[in-house]
């Protein structure tokens, strides 16, 4: 599963992008974890909170990122998709072959949802290493926007075929933050408003029937192909249940996220394929990976 390990190491790499040095490895990271102080002594570790939805603003028709490229995005074609993606859009995003994302309409201001900084109810997140390697990933920026610190969208890019943790990591981070063509690029001083959330995916799984998946556990992404014309598209798992859709009304977003122009609902747009998955998540804020880095420079 995603740790926070894996959430400081992608803070550390846009800091480290933005500030012109080279970032600390990830295994570094992981090693120097269990020497942290991870105690409490600001007196709230009762405060849960915030709620958890990324929205996503306008469509766009491609996503391409200054990666090898395996890792592009191009639009619908004859041929079989790519891997890479952009993610959360309830609303259609783009014909990219497996974009993710949400619409901007609002920020998120609903029940919250339970959140742990750093030493305070440590026992309930993945701190510690992975026992992954090598996964499918995603890498999600949001700005936290006080009083409430509601989360909006500001980056989010991921890729379908396995990545090393180390690598992967770090290019989706820099892709995120600065080349998803929805968003301009994060500059340094929106550093300390951002958020970053890992996803790595697993179990992947042909679906039986296009609802044949449990909403709240399952990811999906969906393929159907019209005048030899691949369109294809992909929610993570906690997208449906932030928007508090049911599974047709997730599947009729993702349909016209897909690209689909035609009319009709996803029953009427041929035959549908559903692949599901499931998604291990965890979160960091700026605050949290500024406590953290100051911490290991203490250590030099």
């Amino acid at each position: 599963m995603a740790t926070v390990a894996h959430c400081l190491y992608c803070f550390d790499v846009l800091a480290a992008n933005l500030e012109d040095r080279t970032p600390i490895a990830l295994s570094a990271i992981e090693e120097s974890w269990p020497d942290y102080p991870k105690g409490s002594d600001d007196g709230d570790s009762d405060n849960e909170a915030e709620a958890n939805s990324e929205f996503d603003p306008a469509t766009s028709d491609s996503l391409k990122i200054p990666t090898p490229s395996s890792l592009s995005v191009t639009s619908p074609s004859s041929g079989s998709s790519s891997s890479q993606a952009s993610i959360f859009s309830p609303t259609p995003l783009t014909p990219s072959s497996a974009g993710t994302s949400a619409p901007p309409s609002r920020p998120s201001n609903s029940a919250p949802s339970p959140y742990h900084p750093i030493g305070q109810s440590l026992s309930a997140r993945s701190a510690q290493s992975s026992a992954l390697t090598s996964t499918p990933l995603f890498v999600t920026w949001n700005i936290l926007t006080p009083p409430l610190q509601s989360r909006q969208l500001r980056g989010c890019i991921g890729t379908f075929e396995a990545q090393p943790l180390d690598t992967g990591l770090a290019t989706y981070a820099l892709a995120a933050a600065h080349s998803d063509n929805r968003f301009n690029p994060i500059a340094a001083r929106e550093l300390p408003a951002l958020e970053v959330a890992v996803t790595l995916l697993t179990n992947f799984e042909a679906c039986a029937d296009p609802l044949d998946w449990e909403l709240g556990v399952h990811g999906i992404k969906i393929s159907f192909y019209h005048k030899s014309k691949r369109y294809s598209a992909t929610y993570l798992p906690d997208v449906a249940v932030e928007q508090g859709w049911n599974k047709e009304e997730t599947l009729e977003s993702l349909v016209r996220k897909a690209g689909w122009r035609k009319g009709g609902g996803w029953r009427d747009v041929g035959e549908l394929k559903v692949v599901r998955y499931q998604g291990r998540k965890e979160s960091v804020e700026y605050e949290e990976y500024k406590r953290w880095s100051d911490w290991t420079a203490a250590q030099k």
